[in-house]
């Protein structure tokens, strides 16, 4: 059953988490990163262990970017701990080890794409890793699997956990809230800047 919330926290945790990378990375406010990023690992850590497929996909995102070496500044380490402290605290939903493997090999592929200079000079390529496409076809295929297992007897394999079809939608929505933050993290960045950042005399 899929808690009314769920939706909720996907779109929190796309938000939070953009605005924690863009404000270390465009205006070197580690104070507004290092809040984003605790809020981020919040959400991200109620969804896990709420959720398994949640679960299984934030967790296999965690393993493609430690893989990647992108865990690399203080509000990446910070979420990542909450992450992980509420997890190992509350514990979580049973998962697949093998959509596990899928999903962090998923994501370590987007970031390797998305780095890779090689990928830059192919405009649809270099779209397709930008906007984590990899990942985004995984969930989408162990959505769709999820739905027809139901008339195919042989697809329910040891290991592979399905995802429902409404993950998909909740992780785009995710995805969505991320990219518009991107969009308009100025506008955002001024208006935070103005209503809850104490002015210095």
């Amino acid at each position: 059953m899929i808690h009314i919330y769920v939706p909720f926290f996907y779109a929190i945790s796309g938000l939070f988490m953009k605005i924690s990378d863009d404000a270390h990375d465009r205006k070197n406010n580690n104070k507004l990163g290092v809040v984003a990023a605790v809020i981020c690992g919040i959400s991200i850590g109620y969804l896990a262990v709420t959720n398994a497929d949640a679960a299984v996909i934030f967790l296999g995102i965690l393993i493609g970017t430690l893989l990647a070496w992108k865990i690399d500044c203080m509000n990446h380490i910070i979420s990542l701990l909450i992450f992980l402290g509420i997890i190992l605290i509350i514990g979580i939903p049973t998962i697949g080890y093998l959509t596990l493997i899928i999903c962090a090999v998923a994501a370590y592929l987007d970031e390797l794409g998305n780095d890779s200079i090689w990928v830059t000079k192919n405009n649809i390529l270099n779209n397709f890793f930008k906007y984590r496409f990899t990942l985004k076809i995984s969930i989408l295929s162990l959505a769709v699997l999820g739905v027809i297992k139901f008339w195919i007897p042989a697809l329910q394999i040891s290991g592979l956990q399905y995802l429902s079809f409404y993950t998909f939608l909740f992780f785009c929505l995710f995805e969505i809230s991320y990219e518009l933050v991107g969009l308009k993290f100025d506008t955002i960045y001024e208006f935070i800047r103005q209503k809850f950042i104490p002015r210095t005399s």
